[in-house]
């Protein structure tokens, strides 16, 4: 090992066997090599074999690893705060003991930092065995960010790059009688006083592991524990970061997760006096911190139940969630300026909260319309020679409807729609007049709105997706009408005797309605055509992953030279 190691890797175990054998694998094994690589791991009273594990590469590795054992603390900040005493790298890194590291991950993040001169670099990140890990920070690939200008805040794990200096010249170390969210103190100050903080976004440095029993310490804690904690992080920003846009940009990730964790799915399950204390804390933080720019800045779903609970609204905080878990999607109230989701609560003269609690600001949209809207019966009506698809769809929208209709579009939706399942209509984009006779009529619990349209089919061979499109605030959004477990009409033929086509609706493997027709005796060299036409697209998918992997080792020397 050199004088002074670039990095030390620091590492608070407890209780993770057979996980921490291949962190510390994946440390030994780093590129940035073990001559510039100290190892700080400190056991805290672990009772399976972490302990022998940690001893078993210190001795094997001597030069490289330090070992520490104690007594258990209760948490990751004891350890981590040992740790930190003893390390002499230029820089610091936290990884879990249950995680582990890309094998460039340590050499990329250090070069990043001496190169731009970063106190903070943050190595991307993703999660393993269903863990979540948050994507928005690594979109815009390498970068310098702030916590204002960017999705740092939804990223404040301490499983960054911190350079030493920083950390001893301000004496950050993380608060032990924590028991969620030690490291976010330690973070949140160190980005306030880094002067620079990077991304390395291009190289997963990070894997998050979910352990197979989910027995991480955040999944074990209790709600009146995780609100304690989460109020005194809040409390600790605000003391730290003067009231305004870099304030608002940190705690706005706090009523968006940690707060809003606390009255999710479980919520209705509670005692009624724990979902009282919550509510009551929430208000408490609400009441502090929840600024108009927090309100705005969140998707309406959790601005909502915020709300109702700074109202101290028990009962219709409950229906809310409830109503959402049982797939009962409140209806979007269209009016001449603008809409709103119409949860409980909405325009109750007793709570009083204002519409813009419940306005749709341009977030969630699509998916809000996706889940409500549902195919309630599809057929065929055949007069004369002509065929017409008819079909009713309920849409979770109610009072000015009248942008509401139903199309059969020929095309993909692009895959951007695939996760709200819907989208937004592109500005500018014209869309075609709607074919067919189209009413809508109010459902009869009036929650919703029911679309019936009779759409004659052309003579042609085309697949058609069954679209509702729907004007919601400005913007028109476009929805797959979905037919999962949905019966469709058996296929018909129609058309004059002599050139007859076939009409099948189906459910594809997205699970969304398509209408398809098609000549039923197509001439011969359409034939030889459509078939030559699939083979030229298999060869050219051919040749296109061939080019891919030819180039692939010349690719990797590229980047290898950049780094060098």
């Amino acid at each position: 090992m050199s004088a002074v190691p670039d990095v030390s890797v620091i590492v608070a175990v407890y209780n993770t066997m057979p996980y921490l054998t291949e962190c510390l694998n994946s440390l030994v094994g780093q590129s940035i090599g073990r001559d510039r690589l100290e190892i700080v791991a400190v056991d805290d009273g672990s009772t399976d074999d972490s302990g022998r594990e940690l001893d078993r590469f210190a001795e094997r590795y001597p030069d490289t690893v330090k070992v520490i054992h104690q007594a258990n603390s209760g948490g990751p900040a004891a350890p981590s705060n040992r740790a930190l005493d003893v390390a002499t790298g230029r820089y610091v890194y936290f990884i879990g003991s249950d995680d582990y590291l890309g094998e460039e991950a340590l050499e990329r993040m250090v070069t990043e930092a001496d190169r731009r001169g970063a106190d903070v670099v943050v190595g991307r990140m993703v999660g393993t065995n269903g863990r979540y890990v948050h994507q928005a920070l690594y979109k815009d690939g390498n970068r310098d960010v702030t916590l204002d200008d960017s999705a740092l805040p939804f990223t404040l794990a301490n499983t960054k790059l911190f350079r030493r200096e920083l950390v001893e010249k301000h004496k950050l170390r993380f608060p032990e009688h924590l028991p969620v969210g030690s490291d976010q103190p330690f973070t949140i100050e160190a980005c306030v006083r880094a002067r620079k903080i990077s991304v390395v976004a291009d190289y997963v440095c990070y894997y998050a592991v979910k352990r197979g029993d989910a027995s991480n310490i955040t999944y074990r804690a209790d709600h009146l524990s995780r609100l304690r904690c989460t109020a005194e992080i809040m409390e600790f920003t605000a003391a730290l970061v003067e009231a305004g846009p870099t304030r608002d940009a940190v705690l706005r990730r706090h009523f968006t997760w940690e707060l809003a964790k606390l009255v999710q799915d479980d919520f209705p399950g509670l005692e009624r006096p724990l979902r009282e204390d919550l509510c009551a804390g929430i208000a408490k933080l609400a009441a502090a911190y929840f600024t108009d720019g927090i309100r705005d800045a969140m998707d309406v779903k959790r601005r909502v139940r915020i709300a109702l609970a700074q109202a101290g609204a028990v009962d219709e905080l409950t229906e809310a969630i409830t109503a959402e878990r049982d797939g009962r999607t409140p209806p979007l109230l269209l009016e001449a300026d603008g809409a709103h989701v119409r949860w409980p609560g909405f325009r109750d003269p007793r709570l009083g909260l204002p519409d813009r609690t419940f306005a749709v600001l341009g977030e969630s949209v699509a998916a809000h319309l996706a889940q409500g809207t549902d195919l309630l019966a599809s057929a065929w009506e055949q007069p004369g020679d002509d065929l017409l698809y008819t079909a009713s769809v309920r849409v979770p929208v109610v009072g000015d409807v009248r942008g509401a209709t139903l199309r059969l579009v020929q095309g993909a939706m692009p895959k951007s729609a695939d996760k709200p399942g819907a989208r937004r209509v592109p500005a500018g984009r014209e869309l075609p007049a709607p074919a067919g006779e189209i009413t809508a009529e109010p459902a009869e619990d009036g929650t919703a709105t029911v679309l019936r349209a009779r759409v004659p089919l052309e003579r042609r061979t085309v697949k058609l997706g069954v679209r509702v499109y729907l004007d919601v605030a400005g913007s028109t959004y476009e929805i797959p009408v979905r037919g999962t477990g949905k019966p469709m009409p058996l296929a018909r033929r129609w058309g004059r005797e002599e050139d007859p086509y076939r009409a099948s609706a189906l459910v594809n493997d997205k699970g969304r309605v398509v209408v398809h027709t098609a000549r039923m005796h197509p001439p011969r060299h359409t034939l030889a055509f459509e078939a030559l036409r699939g083979f030229a697209g298999k060869l050219k998918r051919k040749l296109k992953s061939t080019l891919k992997r030819a180039l692939r080792p010349v690719l990797k020397t590229k980047q290898k030279s950049r780094r060098k």
